[in-house]
């Protein structure tokens, strides 16, 4: 299984979750960008299936969501108190403080893939994270994750929905080997904006930087 198809399941999660709310309106959807806020992190295998995104766009879009990814990396290392953090921009060469300070700062910031309409950009491509917002989720023994949708609070009959169940642990499990295969192509655990920025450039987009390459 591809780490698209299995990012995918978690799709196939939210749409159970969907299906047994019955008519209770369910505002998260693709073109609400309320969650599509602030710095995280995300995997290897995620900066990957950023890269792959990115790279299905016409290059007028390419650019301009580099550029954005560029000016947060650019506000990133303003705001960070340890110098240096630059390409590959792994958060785990990062105190987690340190990551936590810059995550809380950049709390209101846009993400670099949103769309002025409130759409991803890279939508069929975006990370695991992103597909996990939006229900309560019941992770057998894992526990339960609870709803992070920032807006619940105007639908109350959303916000009490019982969590959906899911395999995390079977998914992590998954996802992990995608990290390993990820990693040795050179993409790190990074944030959104990293992932893009450091994407490998198409023939013709400017100098070529295969993150495998260093």
């Amino acid at each position: 299984m591809t780490y698209r198809a299995l990012v995918e399941t978690l799709d196939t999660w939210f749409a159970t979750g969907r299906q047994a709310a019955g008519g209770v309106e369910i505002p998260c959807r693709r073109g609400c960008g309320a969650c599509c806020l602030g710095v995280f992190d995300i995997s290897s295998a995620d900066a990957a299936l950023v890269a792959e995104g990115l790279a299905t766009l016409p290059a007028d879009r390419r650019a301009a969501l580099r550029a954005g990814a560029e000016a947060q990396l650019e506000r990133c290392a303003d705001l960070l108190s340890t110098p240096g953090w630059g390409p590959p921009w792994d958060v785990d060469t990062l105190p987690e403080p340190v990551f936590d300070a810059l995550s809380e700062a950049l709390a209101a910031a846009p993400c670099p893939a949103l769309d002025p309409d409130g759409g991803c950009a890279i939508y069929d491509h975006r990370p695991a994270t992103c597909r996990m917002t939006g229900l309560a989720m019941d992770a057998g023994v894992a526990g339960r994750l609870d709803n992070e949708c920032p807006v619940q609070g105007e639908f109350p009959d959303y916000a009490a929905l019982s969590p959906t169940p899911f395999d995390l642990i079977g998914f992590e499990r998954a996802a992990h080997a995608h990290d390993e295969l990820a990693r040795a192509r050179g993409f790190r655990t990074t944030t959104v904006a990293a992932a893009i920025a450091s994407a490998p450039r198409r023939t013709g987009e400017g100098a070529d930087s295969d993150p495998a390459s260093g």
